[in-house]
């Protein structure tokens, strides 16, 4: 076993901690920091699982790294088309949302240009633990990769995303016959078209209708059934005035309001980036359906109103245990492959919590600025991306945010150290 010391370790090289390495560069970029984020692919890819060739983000491609921030950053993303000689190209498109493919490449084009921090790949983080001094408080953190190595720092950042929810009814099911989402672009190209003839997808949001209208041009025998508990497919809450929750500046209103009144805005919110679809892929599913209906060859279907309280496996087949929210009968529907659209765990991720137990923390909180609440006397820290929604608001998870929030953890990391950032340029402007 080795042990490598260095001073800032950011888990995860998505988005977030990216945004970050790029505001440690602008921001304080003469003071010394070893610096290392260590990732457990083998590259940088966005939003891996859904990687489908024809899907757009629903995010203006000003809100990337740094532009909201820092609009003259090298960074940027339009920096990036003009790089890879596409600028002409995504103008000419028209269109302010790039395919996930355009984010996912701009993503690794910038962790190849950050200059000062270190981007190390098929490195898993197996287990972090803290490091206490004579007083009691924690100094630094100790980092046991797979590997059997081990990373000591004294600041630390998790921005590794949040855990899939899987539900339990699904648990006792075969591994390789329930798809959740995250791991989707990868499995479907592994399914046999001649034994995957009925598919179930579970959920009613973007990533289940995108699987589902995958999976329906993919295997053109496929019976494909989408089951949901609502009354039917919803559009996204989109309007200018709601979307103004995803500014920067709303997470100082969010996180300084009553518990009862962030509750509310979470509740109301959801439709805003959980509950719904983008209108083009509502417009392409219903269209579908019609035309199916229209030619007698019905492959497509919707079941609203519905639970999945049970499931289990007879022979070859899923069984799938229904119960109708309507009418309160079962019935069962039986297919070969369940695909999860259900998101993600809504508490902090089972890293964190394990590591959180590891000093004796029960309450996981941060402040405004993202670090967690550690015991009184430490030196070390700890900041936590992406998984703050309760007391940041619902963009936290989104690339919305990130440019401003990598701002807020850079002045307090370097407010702890006594270095004074730069003044970043929005704000000389």
């Amino acid at each position: 076993m080795t042990e490598l010391d260095i001073d800032m370790l950011l888990v995860g090289a998505g988005p977030a901690n990216l945004a970050l390495a790029v505001a440690l560069e602008e921001l304080v970029p003469d003071t010394p920091q070893r610096t290392l984020i260590v990732e457990q692919h083998d590259g940088v890819v966005w939003q891996r699982g859904m990687l489908l060739p024809w899907s757009q983000s629903q995010v203006s491609f000003l809100k990337d790294l740094v532009t909201l921030r820092n609009p003259r950053s090298a960074f940027s993303f339009v920096n990036y088309l003009h790089s890879v000689g596409r600028l002409d190209e995504f103008i000419n498109l028209g269109s302010a949302t790039p395919y996930r493919l355009e984010i996912s490449g701009y993503l690794s084009w910038v962790a190849d240009s950050l200059a000062t921090t270190k981007v190390e790949y098929g490195r898993k983080v197996a287990s972090v633990e803290p490091r206490r001094d004579a007083a009691g408080g924690i100094d630094h953190w100790s980092v046991t990769m797979a590997d059997g190595t081990t990373l000591t720092c004294r600041d630390l950042v998790i921005g590794a995303g949040r855990d899939p929810h899987v539900p339990e009814v699904f648990d006792r099911l075969p591994a390789e016959r329930v798809i959740h989402s995250t791991g989707f672009a990868h499995a479907v190209g592994a399914l046999d078209p001649e034994t995957t003839r009925r598919v179930a997808v579970i959920g009613a949001a973007q990533s289940a209708a995108e699987m589902l209208w995958t999976t329906h041009q993919s295997f053109p025998a496929a019976e494909c059934t989408m089951i949901m508990r609502s009354i039917g497919l919803n559009s996204y809450e989109s309007s200018k005035f709601t979307n103004e929750i995803f500014y920067a500046s709303f997470v100082d209103t969010f996180h300084e309001s009553p518990p009862e009144a962030r509750a509310q805005l979470l509740r109301e919110m959801h439709r805003t980036n959980y509950a719904g679809l983008a209108p083009a892929m509502l417009e392409t599913l219903y269209r579908q359906t019609y035309l199916e209906r229209l030619t007698g060859t019905e492959r497509l279907h919707m079941v609203t109103m519905t639970d999945v309280v049970s499931a289990r496996t007879d022979g070859g087949e899923i069984v799938l245990g229904l119960c109708d929210r309507r009418t309160g009968r079962t019935s069962e529907f039986r297919c070969d492959v369940v695909m999860l659209g259900t998101g993600f765990e809504s508490g902090m991720p089972r890293m964190i919590r394990e590591m959180c137990a590891s000093f004796g923390l029960d309450d996981i909180r941060v402040d405004r600025n993202y670090a967690l609440r550690l015991p009184e006397g430490s030196d070390a820290s700890c900041y936590l991306q992406g998984v703050n929604e309760a007391t940041h608001g619902i963009a936290d998870s989104l690339l919305s945010v990130l440019a401003a929030r990598s701002a807020d953890i850079v002045s307090d990391l370097m407010t702890r150290r006594s270095v004074s950032p730069l003044v970043s340029d929005v704000a000389a402007a």
